[in-house]
């Protein structure tokens, strides 16, 4: 059997936590990751002990290891956060936007659509692709930094569209918001970037409406609290 680096395990866990492959609040088993990567008990700790620190498992000593279930109001105000953020970047973007730009961004939706077209959609490679097209606007101004800080401090909420993605599987919905965006930016039209942006980013609340606090109650921590409707979610 391969022995894996700490590297290569710990990149194993984190993708599939993050794809939900290793659902929130499920067990991790030391002498099963030990058997699993063909490693001794050091290194697993080790790649658990980054895992912790990321947020995504929580440790109970000499208990249990899980990984950590999802939290709907630090989603919410990660999406907040985003919705904030990105609209100013779209703004800023949409008054500089060339027409080769926009091309560009049309062709990415394009590949997603396709995607979304197919019997089954690969949901992993349609998040990679969907984050693709929203980094565009970040580097086209120059926020590249800005865009990898959203990325390493919004765990929760990539896996919170990731559970969109597999339990709703309306991609053509996200494609359809991304047309309107879009039309948005090329028109330079602030008020219709800003609102749009909203809608998009709470997109994944209002297609899992009332399956979250039932369907999907074990993911999250418990006495979350549940908005009695998704508008509730947007500013």
């Amino acid at each position: 059997m391969q022995a894996f680096s700490s590297h290569d395990i710990f990149q194993t866990l984190y993708q599939q936590i993050m794809l939900l492959e290793l659902k929130p609040g499920s067990t991790l088993r030391e002498n099963a990751l030990c058997e699993q990567f063909g490693v001794s008990r050091t290194p697993v700790r080790s790649v658990l002990q980054e895992l912790r620190i990321a947020g995504l498992i929580e440790v109970t000593p000499y208990k249990s290891t899980r990984v950590t279930q999802l939290d709907f109001d630090t989603i919410s105000q990660q999406i907040c956060l985003r919705n904030a953020v990105e609209s100013a970047v779209m703004t800023d973007f949409a008054a500089a936007c060339t027409p080769e730009q926009l091309a560009q961004l049309k062709t990415r939706n394009d590949a997603l659509r396709r995607l979304a077209a197919q019997p089954h959609p690969d949901p992993r490679m349609f998040y990679e692709l969907d984050s693709r097209l929203h980094e565009s606007w970040f580097l086209a101004t120059g926020k590249d930094q800005l865009w990898q800080l959203i990325q390493t401090s919004q765990n929760s909420y990539s896996r919170f569209r990731m559970l969109d993605l597999v339990a709703v599987g309306n991609f053509g919905d996200i494609v359809a918001e991304h047309d309107v965006l879009l039309d948005a930016i090329a028109r330079n039209d602030t008020a219709a970037i800003r609102a749009q942006c909203s809608r998009h980013l709470y997109g994944g609340v209002t297609r899992l409406g009332e399956e979250l606090s039932t369907k999907y109650a074990d993911y999250f921590v418990s006495g979350t609290h549940w908005p009695d409707h998704a508008k509730e979610m947007q500013p």
